[in-house]
């Protein structure tokens, strides 16, 4: 009988320090990191997923991260293929595996051991949908999908997740089944690995949304809107196009919106996001929740997940 794998995943909302910690892990425990971010996988889409730059890899090999034509789909299926294949890459050299990032579904899906079948993606009704949403707003997708998967409706309603809720209609209208009752079929195998979960958080949700303006402050001072115009010229995807920092822009480039107005826009719309990304990992009572504003600084934070890992490994 084969023994599960170990490896840690970091994960917690944007700007809450993921990419910094499991660097210094990876360094402390010969590890790599595997990349859980959605967007960071897109190529020329650096700034506004606050891609890590070379310097702040420090050396770390990471994975799954600036590999994909920005007008290609990807699905949390094809991540947990390639996941699966780069963990048995890495333990192969004597190396951890470290899952770093903050698309929740893609970890979850990883690490419970969720098997997918092939299903290929319809591009005209994921740009359908999202010209709907873009009409209609999100409400008008949820009450579409509530019609003939109420489980699904249900729980995506608090999250808004726009991506997951075109899926979802998407899914069905591709397979004829919900997708619901597809990802209850696909739990029934066991997982082949053991995680260490360390999630990343503040107890003053406050303190967590200065540094996400922070974050888009100095995502302006970077480039952010010479890299909005360029990728907003391109060709992209039905998953690209959700990516939070591009379309925030297109009214100041259509002439509609200040750049100041827009920059709110931004900065509200990835708050929101950092909401929704708590909601679904404070689902998860396997995580150990390491508080960032409770600690004095980072060497304390990283001394105290090291002790979470030693108990484990």
């Amino acid at each position: 009988m084969k023994l599960p794998i170990k490896l840690i995943s970091v994960v917690g909302p944007t700007a809450s320090g993921k990419t910094a910690l499991a660097v210094e892990l990876a360094k402390k425990y010969n590890g790599e990191i595997i990349s859980a971010d959605s967007m960071q996988i897109y190529k020329g889409m650096s700034i506004a997923t606050a891609k890590p730059s070379d310097k702040e890899k420090q050396g770390i090999p990471h994975h799954l991260m600036d590999f994909l034509p920005s007008d290609k789909t990807y699905s949390v299926a094809d991540f947990v293929n390639d996941a699966k294949a780069c963990i048995e890459d890495i333990v192969s050299r004597g190396k951890l595996p470290i899952i770093a990032g903050g698309t929740g579904l893609y970890v979850d899906s990883l690490l419970n051991g969720i098997s997918f079948e092939k299903q290929e993606r319809n591009e005209d009704i994921s740009n359908e949908l999202f010209e709907l949403y873009q009409q209609k707003g999100v409400d008008y997708l949820l009450d579409m999908l509530s019609k003939f998967d109420s489980e699904s409706a249900d729980n995506l309603r608090e999250q808004r997740n726009v991506k997951r809720i075109i899926r979802a209609i998407e899914f069905y209208k591709t397979s004829g089944i919900t997708i619901s009752e597809h990802n209850r079929n696909s739990r029934q195998n066991e997982s082949p690995y053991e995680p260490i979960n360390l999630g990343l958080k503040y107890e003053d949700r406050q303190k967590l949304y200065d540094r996400i303006n922070l974050r888009v402050d100095l995502m302006l001072e970077n480039g952010l809107v010479e890299e909005a115009k360029e990728v907003l010229s391109q060709s992209l995807s039905s998953t690209s196009k959700m990516a939070i920092g591009y379309k925030e822009l297109i009214p100041y480039f259509n002439g509609e919106r200040s750049l100041d107005e827009c920059i709110e826009i931004l900065k509200r719309e990835t708050r929101r996001y950092a909401k929704r990304q708590l909601t679904w990992f404070n689902r998860d009572k396997d995580i150990n929740w390491i508080l960032v504003d409770k600690f004095n600084g980072f060497d304390d934070i990283f001394n105290y997940a090291q002790t979470i890992i030693d108990k484990g490994l």
